[in-house]
């Protein structure tokens, strides 16, 4: 198949890429910056957001558009290909599904009431909503019978820049004493960007329409920690603290990545039935965690960020404040 995907050249879209080219297909990127990254596939060097006149001779059996944030940019890039572009994949989020009531809700569920039209700065709070407003967008263009959303939750694994997922693994590899934020029963989901990667390119090669969660089942983000240090196999003890004491002390999801910030969210125990039915399967999470810390130790600079994580003397000042505190 000749596949277009839009971005492809980082995590996410960097998995999928890779999957397609190891199946055999003809693989086009459409990027921004020239790289080295994926000489297998044709590179086409264009800012979404602007002209993309690279795609006027093209016609691709599929299209996987990975980095749309804004509605515009989906009605933009279907004015572009018209019907030149295939099936299309538009790569979504759980962030546009309303708070749920209860664990184990369906592709179904309640969304967010999509952004303002007005709106076009990407934050926390616009971030689903304007997913829900792209997702209409998409629809509207390319048809229920051509497209397939896909809902991923927090992706991780080797190459993942947004430094949330490895400051976990890294952290845990330092050892010691090693916060583990309350409630400790709170949902956590993630996929590993390698599973989603190659479970999208079989969609593709299926033509399998429809909307999917893509996450792996459920568990508690106790747990998550809990199996993450095992794996990375360091001493460490992971210590309780009280989620509602760490917002007090102004402790936010960028310092302690992957946090719900004390408020369980059931949008992160998502059914995952459907796409399981429709092929998606998983590795071990034991190599999700070796793979990520291996990663992280050689690539220290994209596997951290300036504001991602606590400091190591904060960490334990928290630990041993809730502890005089008890």
């Amino acid at each position: 198949m000749r596949i277009l995907i839009i971005g492809g050249t980082r995590f996410v879209g960097h998995a999928m890429a890779e999957a397609a080219l190891a199946a055999g297909h003809d693989v086009t990127l459409l990027h921004r910056r020239a790289t080295e990254e994926l000489p297998a596939a044709t590179h086409l060097l264009a800012d979404r957001n602007g002209d993309l006149s690279v795609l006027a001779d093209g016609r691709w059996d599929a299209t996987i558009d990975v980095c749309a944030y804004l509605p515009g940019q989906v009605a933009l890039l279907h004015d572009a290909l018209g019907d030149r572009g295939g099936h299309h994949v538009f790569v979504s989020t759980v962030s546009v599904y309303a708070d749920q009531d209860a664990p184990g809700a369906d592709e179904d569920a309640a969304l967010l009431p999509e952004s303002a039209p007005e709106t076009l700065e990407v934050t926390n709070e616009t971030y689903g909503p304007l997913k829900v407003a792209c997702e209409r967008v998409a629809r509207e263009r390319w048809g229920g019978d051509g497209l397939t959303i896909i809902r991923p939750t927090y992706v991780v694994g080797p190459r993942d820049a947004t430094a949330r997922y490895p400051w976990w693994v890294l952290r845990a590899a330092r050892g010691g004493r090693m916060i583990l934020p309350g409630p400790e029963d709170a949902p956590m989901q993630c996929i590993d960007a390698r599973d989603m990667g190659a479970w999208t390119i079989r969609l593709v090669e299926d033509r399998t329409t429809g909307v999917f969660t893509a996450a792996r089942p459920a568990t508690t983000f106790g747990q998550f920690l809990a199996d993450t240090v095992a794996v990375v196999g360091q001493p460490a003890e992971l210590v309780p603290v009280d989620g509602a004491f760490l917002t007090e002390q102004g402790v936010d999801g960028a310092q302690l990545p992957l946090w719900s910030e004390g408020a369980p969210e059931q949008v992160l125990a998502m059914s995952t039935a459907r796409a399981e039915a429709a092929g998606l399967t998983h590795r071990p999470f034991e190599e999700v965690v070796r793979d990520t810390l291996a990663w992280a130790q050689a690539h220290p600079d994209q596997a951290t960020r300036k504001g991602v994580g606590l400091a190591p003397e904060r960490e334990q000042e928290l630990i041993q404040a809730t502890e005089s505190k008890n």
